[in-house]
């Protein structure tokens, strides 16, 4: 017997499904998520309280219709939850599986229960939608004569090609690797977004009549030229180029950015020719530097490689485990997070400096670091770094995974050829249309707004696209965040 929809958050607690044993999955990279049965995932949906304020809104970036598709969960109605769900979002499938859930952290009853389980019950959604079939190609009746360039698949681009492509756009998206997905593809680990996944929404694309051109780098292997047979272009380029340790011995064999890591193990489940030199964790210490999302990810990966053990350094301190009273609600708190594959195993280290590199022969054997404290600035009241004294150690490890972040995109090939402005972070600047300095050129994601999250790539993607639209056409039947949501604020992550 349902309960009333309106008490179901009495009713109900917060649940998601159990992983399985970190015995099973770490000795595969196959995705690893579990399902509840739909009786005991429409008893989540009835927690969600569908309040007069729903700060979740405010939260994502997408401006995803949280309440609403939950009620039609609640009603059974999984076929509507998903149209609600897709009218914000084109890939629900991909946020309810790598988004760190901002909506969550905002919602109303988790100020005093544990929050609705938003990301499981979106990613059910979508997987309900494409198990019955109701995820199909939707091709525009009409073609509006125009042609736009999307230079770069990743989450952005794909999202803002598929936008441009139901506006009625003839749409050719460039690709430097051999297939599209970005990071999607070779930067977030099979164990955590299955590629057959990312293929699938690629072919729904393609029959919806978006043209992918791979193995294609802008600005190296084809001229940017190349570009001006379009009416519009946009660059959906990312943030890639990451952030370095310039420290003693960081030229030692034995030292790799995580980037560089991470696709060569995708690439080795696809049964792909690696690009360099073979990068492996089997056998060896390894240390990642670098605690957030990209470093976890470097752990799981390694320790699935069969690594001896696994270092995770961050320089930054140990975060509370629950918020406090400088993270006021709704905003996004900066507390402890384990992930799936921090869970697995290895140790986590705070407040570490890495100060030299140790090797024999060219080869790493080891790095010495230093304990860290963080004490407020007198004058400015903002944290200051200090090395504490008599605190340094070193750590024997044969590999270091830099994942650290990135610093902006790649300033040669596309940007530098087409003699773009860049902002005094190093990212393209555009103004408040997405258009770049040189005018009918856009840009989109990460390479415009700086390092971020799978979500705010979208988002991204849907408003540049709208932004082209109006270009082009005069106007847009695209949506745009500001007619159905809140404006989001962003954690910077």
């Amino acid at each position: 017997m349902w309960p009333n929809k309106e008490k179901g958050f009495m009713a109900f607690r917060r649940e998601v499904p159990p992983n399985p044993p970190v015995g099973e999955r770490v000795k595969s990279f196959e995705e690893f998520i579990q399902s509840f049965p739909e009786d005991k995932t429409r008893e989540q949906a009835y927690r969600c309280m569908n309040c007069g304020v729903p700060f979740c809104h405010w939260a994502c970036p997408l401006g995803n219709q949280v309440p609403d598709f939950n009620d039609a969960l609640k009603n059974g109605n999984w076929r509507e939850a998903l149209a609600i769900l897709h009218s914000t979002n084109n890939f629900p499938e991909f946020t309810g599986r790598v988004c760190p859930a901002l909506c969550e952290a905002s919602c109303v009853l988790g100020m005093h229960e544990p929050a609705v389980a938003i990301e499981y019950l979106e990613r059910e959604i979508a997987d309900r939608g494409w198990r019955e079939g109701w995820i199909r190609p939707e091709p525009p009746e009409v073609r509006s004569g125009k042609s736009v360039a999307v230079v770069g698949s990743g989450p952005a681009g794909l999202a803002a090609a598929q936008q441009l492509n139901r506006a009625g756009h003839t749409v050719t998206v460039f690709e430097r690797d051999d297939e599209p997905g970005g990071l999607l593809m070779y930067g977030i680990p099979n164990f955590k977004l299955d590629k057959g996944i990312v293929r699938r929404r690629v072919d729904q694309l393609k029959a919806e009549g978006v043209e992918f051109r791979c193995g294609v780098f802008v600005g190296k292997n084809v001229p940017a030229s190349a570009l001006d047979e379009y009416d519009a272009v946009l660059l959906t380029v990312g943030s890639t180029e990451a952030r370095k340790l310039d420290i003693p011995g960081s030229d030692l064999a034995g030292i790799h950015l995580a980037m560089d890591f991470l696709p060569q193990q995708t690439r080795r489940l696809l049964n792909k020719e690696l690009p360099g030199p073979p990068i492996a964790a089997a056998g060896k210490n390894v240390v990642v530097i670098g605690g957030g999302d990209t470093g976890s990810d470097c752990v799981g990966t390694a320790l699935r490689q069969g690594a001896k053990q696994v270092y995770s350094l961050e320089i930054l301190p140990r975060p509370p485990a629950q918020r406090d009273d400088t993270m006021l609600w709704p905003s996004w708190p900066f507390i402890l997070r384990t992930s799936s594959s921090h869970e697995e195993g290895g140790v986590r280290e705070w407040s570490v400096l890495t100060k030299e590199f140790l090797g024999a022969n060219g080869k790493l054997t080891g790095l010495r670091g230093v304990q860290v404290e963080w004490p407020k600035d007198p004058e400015t009241g903002r944290p200051a770094m200090r090395e504490i004294p008599d605190s340094e150690f070193t750590i024997a490890c044969e590999l270091v995974l830099l994942a650290m972040g990135f610093l902006h995109p790649e300033h040669g090939a596309v940007i530098g050829s087409l003699g773009l402005e860049l902002d005094d972070r190093g990212n393209i600047k555009t103004n408040a249309g997405y258009q770049t300095s040189r005018e009918g050129v856009f840009a989109a994601g990460d390479g415009r707004r700086g390092q971020s999250l799978v979500v705010w790539a979208i988002q991204e993607g849907r408003e540049a696209a709208r932004c082209i639209d109006v270009a082009l056409t005069g106007s847009s039947d695209l949506p745009s965040r500001d007619s159905y949501g809140y404006e989001a604020v962003d954690i910077g992550a």
